[in-house]
């Protein structure tokens, strides 16, 4: 049995540590002891209080900041897990490579870094670490969360197991879900404003393809969900996915938006709240956008109150035995479910679920390496089964046509 050290405390890591808990409670050997970490040790022992209520199973709580790369190693060396899961904010991710570095210990993450200073996610950092991982005898794995994550993994099933070869591929996040806010992000706020009013960029014809944010629209009928329009946006799983896949010519990334939502957006970036540049205030500076956070909802309190589904999904064009056929992988999750299974709501579940998962491919021995890995390099069957079992099943079928935008 493996011990894991988590680190962060939000909705996307009580999800996983409730799943790992599952497991040790059904007696499956993947998962031991885990210790859960984060700035605010009362959140962890929230964590453990419900983790011990619904499975039974103990965890141990730590308090540490993970921008502290010596008192992250010092908590490292101290605890001695077999991989450390980084659930903590993206800013956070080359901090707590380094501990890993510095002490030998595996690492697997849900998001790509950014830096705080500028609203700019990429892999470069992280793949800079490839060399450093490899000599250390050590695995890191990249974006083990639902898109990046299970995206990328529904992509190369399809490739494995129905295509020759991949022209285009559309990723399709919905999420359905009300939570009765009349503004509320479903994720750590500050990121997900950095993220959606960022320039669009998509991958088309060997090249990146950039506009304004929030300009590219299209009307889409998601099952369970219904009609909703959806964007065109930069994420990160294109970089990877076309580094790793460079047969496909063209990758785009669409989000649904409400109309409520992108009016507050909107009127907030008028204002200037989203600003990430510090503005003096009653002799202090201050980051419009923590101030920004710090007044919204608290994206984990939103679970008892979010009603409906999320709907993320791939839709792939491409040759099988010289015939052009379109496929559409996708998986449908009910708020109200994941949030009677763990107490959060739906898409901090659709995350959550894939870092226990990419977890439990490496501790397993079935996703194996020494370096840095981004998902879709490794095999996608296990994952894809361990999907189905642990409350993200998905489905497939064959549309009529390729996309007609």
């Amino acid at each position: 049995m493996s011990k894991i050290l988590v680190i962060g405390a939000g909705g996307v890591s009580s999800v996983a540590v409730h799943k790992m808990a599952q497991l040790i409670a059904a007696g499956n050997a993947t998962f031991g002891e885990i210790v859960l970490a984060s700035r605010t040790l009362s959140k962890c022992e929230a964590i453990a209080e419900s983790v011990k209520q619904r499975t039974g199973v103990a965890i141990t709580t730590a308090q540490i900041d993970a921008d502290d790369v010596p008192a992250m190693t010092a908590l490292i060396e101290q605890k001695k897990p077999d991989l450390v899961v980084n659930l903590a904010l993206p800013y956070q991710d080359l901090p707590i490579m380094d501990a890993c570095l510095a002490t030998g210990t595996d690492y697997l993450d849900t998001a790509n870094y950014e830096p705080r200073d500028e609203a700019k996610f990429e892999y470069k950092w992280q793949w800079d670490y490839h060399d450093r991982f490899k000599e250390a005898g050590i695995m890191a794995l990249l974006g083990s969360g639902f898109d990046p994550g299970v995206t990328s993994v529904f992509t190369c099933w399809l490739k494995k197991h129905h295509f020759d070869r991949i022209d285009t591929l559309d990723i399709l996040d919905c999420n359905g879900g009300d939570h009765g806010q009349h503004f509320a992000t479903n994720f750590n706020p500050e990121i997900n404003i950095r993220e959606v009013t960022a320039n669009s960029r998509h991958w088309e014809n060997g090249q990146w393809v950039e506009g304004p944010p929030l300009t590219q629209k299209q009307e889409f009928d998601f099952e369970a969900v219904g009609p909703k329009n959806m964007y065109l946006m930069y994420h990160e799983e294109i970089e990877s996915l076309k580094t790793h896949l460079p047969e496909i010519q063209r990758i785009r990334f669409w989000m649904t938006f409400g109309d409520a939502y992108l009016t507050h957006l909107a009127v907030l970036q008028n204002v200037g709240m989203t600003r990430i540049d510090p503005v003096m205030y009653e002799g202090r500076e201050i980051i419009p956008l923590q101030f920004l956070k710090a007044v919204l909802p608290e994206p984990a309190s939103l679970g008892e109150t979010t009603k409906g589904n999320t709907n993320i999904g791939v839709i792939a064009t491409g040759v099988k035995d010289g015939v052009e056929k379109t496929l559409y992988v996708k998986n449908i999750c009910s708020h109200e479910a994941a949030y009677e299974e763990t107490g959060n709501q739906g898409v901090s579940y659709t995350t959550g679920v894939p870092a226990m998962i990419g977890a439990a491919m490496k501790l397993s021995g079935q996703w194996q390496g020494k370096g840095v890995f981004n998902m879709e390099e490794f095999d996608p069957d296990p994952f894809m089964e361990m999907l189905n079992q642990h409350g993200l099943p998905w489905t497939v079928e064959e549309l009529e046509a390729p996309l007609a935008f």
